[in-house]
């Protein structure tokens, strides 16, 4: 089988990582990279200085004729980059948020049916081997749960400067909440059906209209809630930064503070690290004594953020080479981007909005 052309389009933490993986993937084969300004060759992976450089990204997918585009930008060019590559007849790895408005990723959606190409989004929790476990045990706890998750990030220097750039679009409750939305949506199994949101701009450095702190309330159809917290510059605390746990009538489950291992909250592989779970019982005996000790379930094989990207993209590989249905895949990615989004609406208009 041929291997599958790719134009990799955004080099940055996310794009670079994505782009190592085609590099080692037998599957794929790299036509072009492209950034906003020609990489020195010194500054590449190994391997990399022959891969034809672009900083158009309309100029290179007309001149490589890619199979398949990898979107790793910032979001506002999402939906008008994946629409090129799909009318072009390239499947399409996009980053995620899917898109700026849920009108915007529709029309992502549309286009990858119209032209009938794959399109894969990069949820990257759902390729954890320890997040799987995490939603999984979720699913044991009975009904409704209660989902509190968090990521702040302290960042300063070239981190700060990322999420200034990214605040010009997103705020941080978008750009990282989909991921925890989606995992949320995950373990209820349930349909959300309204959304609360708060909002700060804590710095000068952040445009009027954003704001680079912000905390989301969601409910669900069946009785369960969940709150997300994230936020994003040099003035962010580090404690708590990193708080996953989910309560239900049975028990519950945490990812315990990977702090323990002594990561700031701007690394990025702190993001995804669990270093372990800890499962709680709420069995009692006839005294009101718990009758179970709590489970450590240690996670300390697990990949790294190169090694998640890389499952992200056999993934993607896959569903090319196999024609898998992404059907409700796509229709996961809207769901959580609605969800997101109808929480910045919160922040901004003071008022809880129904979904």
């Amino acid at each position: 089988m041929k291997p599958v052309r790719i134009l990799v389009i955004g080099l940055g933490n996310m794009g670079m990582s994505h782009a190592k993986a085609y590099h080692a993937l037998d599957g794929y084969e790299i036509v072009g990279i492209c950034a906003r300004s020609e990489i020195p060759a010194n500054k590449l992976p190994d391997g990399f200085a022959d891969y034809p450089q672009f900083t158009d990204f309309y100029t290179a997918l007309a001149e490589t004729k890619p199979d398949a585009v990898s979107i790793n930008t910032y979001t506002e060019t999402h939906a008008d980059f994946a629409i090129a590559a799909f009318e072009a007849g390239a499947h399409v790895f996009i980053e995620k948020p899917l898109a700026a408005t849920v009108a915007d990723a529709e029309r992502v959606v549309a286009s990858a049916r119209k032209h009938d190409r794959k399109l894969v989004i990069g949820y990257i929790l759902r390729h954890h081997p320890s997040w799987e476990k995490f939603v999984e045990i979720a699913k044991t706890l009975g009904k409704p749960l209660v989902m509190r998750m968090n990521l702040n990030q302290q960042s300063s220097g070239a981190f700060w400067e990322t999420h200034k750039r990214l605040l010009n679009s997103v705020s941080p409750i978008v750009d990282c909440g989909v991921h925890y939305l989606d995992i949320m949506c995950l373990m209820t199994g349930a349909k959300p059906v309204s959304v609360n949101a708060i909002g700060v701009r804590l710095s000068e450095d952040v445009a009027p209209e954003m704001y680079n702190y912000g905390q989301l309330q969601v409910r669900f159809d069946d009785g369960s809630v969940g709150w997300y917290e994230a936020g994003w510059g040099p003035m962010i605390s580090e404690t708590a930064f990193f708080v996953k746990d989910v309560i239900g009538p049975k028990g519950c489950v945490s990812i315990t503070d990977v702090e323990e291992k002594g990561a700031g909250s701007a690394d990025i592989d702190t993001h995804t690290k669990t270093n372990a779970l800890r499962l709680h019982h709420a069995d009692t005996d006839s005294s009101g004594e718990f009758t179970r000790v709590d489970e450590i379930i240690r996670t300390d094989d697990e990949p790294d953020h190169d090694g998640l990207c890389l499952r992200e993209q056999e993934f993607f590989l896959k569903s090319i080479t196999e024609n898998l249905d992404l059907t409700q895949h796509m229709e996961d990615a809207l769901g959580s981007l609605r969800i997101a989004l109808a929480a910045d609406q919160s922040v901004r208009t003071g008022a809880p909005v129904l979904l």
